[in-house]
């Protein structure tokens, strides 16, 4: 295990590994390349860290700079993150999938003096925006045949291979003023601007110290202390977010884990198979899909072998229920749970690389019933909160104690407190040594206060001062409540829908209801100052082709919505019947069926996936005026 004390800035973690926990020569990172998975060791990844150093120096960057990244999760990415944070650089990262227009932003509010490149794509994008980029010196793009693509001769910005940097000697009057530096790193600096995706607005850059990062690394580690040296994680989640950074990368640098890079989201069911990964982070939209097929595989044949899949389920769900009250299961009940693992469960883990301890889950909550059905395979998936602002880390389930529905226990160090809307009474103050398994409060907004809270919003103290308030507590803008002593989630606070007649409608717990149906892929709730419910509803695309027996072109007609009563009235059949468990006022009464889901490209969702309400209800406007013209068109 880590000896904590032996490092507070993010380039110390892995001089803390080379000297505590591994030799050098140890494997860290993993990649593809061409067909084989290649293994990069600590030490070249420190040499090549150096010679990124070496040469930022060379070109006159000093201490407090910004530098850019904006490439897929690579080798490449961890070279140049860890380069620069040795010299007290800050690490800028950005969005692949961000317009134009949100690149050339970021570049020039961050004052970015050099930016990292990862494909020809990106090179393009970077090319068309950097005439306006006043700062910008240096585009250092990854690929080898940048050469090819044609760059404007009046462009003043140098463009320089990143091989030649990573190749570059470094000697040793250079290496010794890198030592020098990396010990003038303070834990109160800045180590990243990450800017926020703007599902509302302008997006802000959160200023994250090394302090920042370090300690939510160290407290993670002790709420989940089953991570060890011998962990590999399998990075997918873009290391441009906060999540990624700290809860795979800190982390792996921190207890000198592997991190094998997959090649895509497309691959990422292939590259589970080969690099058999110990622990993953992820996303619930990842998780429903993984259930959604699951269910569907299991039970689509119908007959004896979908009675066996539903039997393991319901034998898995008994056994977990039993575990979790600390009951002991007994010998009958232990082997139906034997034999459900042999005929169906085994199967399934099969398909991860057959060696995964648990996943953790973050970025938006995880349906209560999607993380029991993992629960009752034995899949242990943990569930996290937090933001961009707090590091992100504030609460992180038990490995050894966990309440589906929860997002865990708060972390040590800091306080997490639940806030009446309303008359901003504070309704609660929980810490990590209050815990209680007993204890329940009403829900309000969620504040935070303590060593994840960012320093504050890049070059704008009102935006910072509204954030954070005299008494240093971070409004978060999610609402929640402390459930058997666990936060548990209930929405975002700009989300609330409040209808005509004052009643609150928190979207996510109303919508994840309705995500039960394996018709419905993605949901969009609209009602606010409206007598009723309506939605958008992206449906499973598999099961509708499947159903309706539709060719690709059928997606690709015009139109944003499908008008075929038939289709409708198919989705309609599961409305109706999950309507019954929700409140009169928070059913949908009318919706839309969407032929293709909410864009990144189109600007309709953050690339976190977090669908932009702004931008959705404009756009669609039209469509959502039909609805609530429906009732009066009937009155008439």
């Amino acid at each position: 295990m880590v000896t904590f004390n032996e490092f507070s800035t993010v380039p110390s973690l892995l001089r803390n590994v080379v000297q505590h926990i591994h030799t050098p020569e140890t494997t860290f990172l993993i990649h593809k390349k061409g067909a084989e998975w290649e293994e990069i060791s600590f030490k070249e990844t420190l040499a090549k860290a150096d010679a990124v150093a070496a040469f930022f120096l060379e070109k006159g960057i000093v201490k407090g700079d910004r530098l850019g990244l904006m490439i897929e999760n690579s080798p490449e990415y961890v070279f140049y993150d860890q380069g620069i944070q040795q010299i007290g650089v800050i690490n800028v990262s950005i969005y692949p999938t961000l317009s134009e227009q949100e690149v050339a932003y970021i570049i020039n509010d961050s004052g970015i003096k050099a930016i990292l490149v990862g494909n020809p794509f990106l090179f393009k994008k970077i090319l068309k925006v950097a005439e306006n980029c006043k700062e910008l010196k240096y585009i250092i793009p990854v690929f080898a045949d940048f050469g090819k693509i044609s760059i404007p001769e009046d462009l003043n910005i140098e463009v320089i291979d990143y091989q030649d940097i990573l190749n570059r000697p470094v000697s040793d009057t250079e290496k010794a003023t890198i030592d020098q530096m990396r010990s003038e790193v303070k834990p109160a600096d800045v180590s990243s601007l990450i800017y926020t995706s703007g599902t509302t607005g302008t997006p802000k850059g959160v200023m994250l110290t090394h302090n920042n990062f370090v300690e939510n690394v160290k407290v993670c580690l002790e709420q989940i202390p089953v991570i060890d040296e011998t962990e590999t994680f399998l990075s997918f989640l873009p290391l441009s977010h906060v999540f990624e950074r700290t809860a795979t990368y800190h982390v792996c640098c921190a207890q000198g884990c592997k991190i094998a890079f997959a090649q895509s989201l497309e691959l990422l069911a292939k590259n589970m198979g080969e690099v058999r990964p110990t622990i993953m982070n992820c996303v619930p939209r990842l998780l429903e899909r993984i259930h959604d097929k699951a269910i569907k595989s299991g039970t689509a044949a119908g007959g004896l072998k979908a009675k066996i899949f539903t039997w393991a389920l319901e034998t898995g769900s008994a056994y977990r229920e039993k575990k979790e009250a600390g009951k002991n299961p007994g010998l009958v009940l232990s082997g139906k749970k034997a034999l459900a693992e042999k005929l169906v469960f085994s199967k399934i883990k099969e398909k991860t690389g057959g060696r995964l301890k648990f996943m953790i889950s973050g970025g938006a909550a995880l349906p209560k019933n999607v993380g029991e059905f993992f629960g009752n395979l034995g899949i242990k998936i943990l569930e996290g909160f937090g933001l961009t602002e707090t590091s992100p880390v504030m609460a992180v389930t038990e490995y050894h104690r966990q309440v589906y529905g929860t997002v865990g226990r708060v972390i040590p160090g800091i306080e997490i407190g639940i806030q009446n809307v309303d008359t901003k009474q504070m309704l609660s103050i929980q810490t990590h040594d209050t815990f209680n398994e007993a204890f329940e409060c009403e829900e309000g907004e969620i504040i935070v206060r303590g060593h994840c809270v960012m320093k504050g919003y890049f070059n704008k103290p009102a935006e910072t001062a509204e954030a954070i308030d005299k008494d240093n507590w971070f409004h978060t803008g999610d609402i929640g409540r402390f459930y058997k002593g666990n936060l548990q989630i209930t929405d975002r606070l700009k989300n609330m829908i409040v209808n005509a007649y004052g009643k609150n409608v928190y979207p996510t717990p109303v919508e994840n209801i309705y995500l039960k149906s394996p018709k419905i892929d993605q949901l969009f709730l609209i009602g606010d100052k409206r007598e009723y419910i309506t939605a958008i509803i992206i449906p499973n695309k598999e099961t509708l082709q499947e159903t309706f027996n539709l060719k690709e072109e059928f997606f690709q007609r015009e139109g944003d919505f499908i008008d075929e009563q038939e289709i409708n009235d198919w989705m309609e059949k599961d409305i109706k019947k999950i309507s019954n468990e929700l409140a009169k006022f928070e059913r949908i009464k009318h919706f839309k069926i969407k032929r293709n889901p909410f864009s990144i490209d189109e600007g309709e969702i953050t690339p976190t996936l977090k669908v932009k309400r702004r931008v959705v209800e404009k756009k669609y406007a039209p469509a959502i005026a039909e609805m609530y013209a429906k009732d009066s068109a009937e009155a008439e």
